[in-house]
């Protein structure tokens, strides 16, 4: 996927056409094999992350064979993601691997940062991305699950979040009108852009600050002539 936006991420889903009205309802059991799969995956992704994590404080960069299968990672989530129950973005069977298919509607690449802030990797996962915790928590329903925890004291308790509201409408106009509706599906698209873009960053994948705004559509917006942002103490010497 050849890089064309203004952030390093680069998240795109084909605008949905011809969808099934009802295998939305079972695609939950038709993810299990991904599920299972991406648990593991993810598990590694954390020991993958915190190596990487010791090498840019220590070296200023991300190891390249990581950073290759962190984003296959993410890719893969953002296709199973894009098939069930974020975007219900189509009816293709997301396959199994962590190389991009050029031929899945949904895709995600990263730019790979040729060097990295050996000051930044110490607070940028944790007190600068603190803010769009806050945001996608709200999107994704952890925020309202945490409450419920501290309030009744329940570990399991969830909350759908703004995703899983638009995912349901999205759903029921499928199954009784047989379409989907444009509004919501550009909508679900930059409420995940902005979901993946701090994901990307609390991982360590790159430098340049998530923008505080929803890119709505199922294509990145362009890149422009301002100069990419990072936010922090100024990055020391790659060496």
């Amino acid at each position: 996927m050849a890089q064309h936006s203004a952030y390093p991420l680069v998240l795109e889903g084909e605008q949905p056409q011809n969808l099934s009205r009802w295998l939305w309802l079972v695609k939950w059991l038709l993810i299990i094999p991904h599920v299972i799969v991406l648990f593991f995956l993810w598990i590694v992704f954390l020991v993958t992350s915190l190596v990487a994590f010791f090498a840019i404080l220590v070296a200023g960069r991300y190891p390249q064979a990581i950073f290759d299968f962190n984003v296959g990672v993410l890719r893969w989530t953002w296709r199973v993601s894009y098939y069930s129950y974020s975007a219900l973005g189509t009816d293709h069977y997301p396959p199994f691997t962590l190389a991009d298919d050029p031929d899945y509607p949904a895709r995600l690449s990263i730019e790979y940062p040729q060097s990295l802030s050996r000051g930044l990797v110490l607070v940028k996962w944790w007190l600068l991305a603190l803010p769009h915790y806050l945001i996608i928590g709200v999107f994704t329903g952890a925020a309202f699950a945490g409450y419920n925890q501290v309030r009744d004291g329940n570990a399991w308790a969830y909350g759908s979040g703004l995703i899983g509201l638009l995912v349901c409408i999205a759903g029921l106009v499928l199954l009784f009108a047989g379409r989907y509706p444009r509004g919501v599906f550009d909508l679900l698209m930059g409420m995940n852009r902005w979901v993946f873009r701090v994901s990307a960053y609390a991982a360590l994948m790159t430098d340049q600050y998530p923008p505080l705004r929803l890119d709505l559509g199922s294509s990145e917006p362009p890149p422009t002539t301002d100069a990419p942002r990072t936010l922090g103490p100024d990055p020391l010497p790659a060496t």
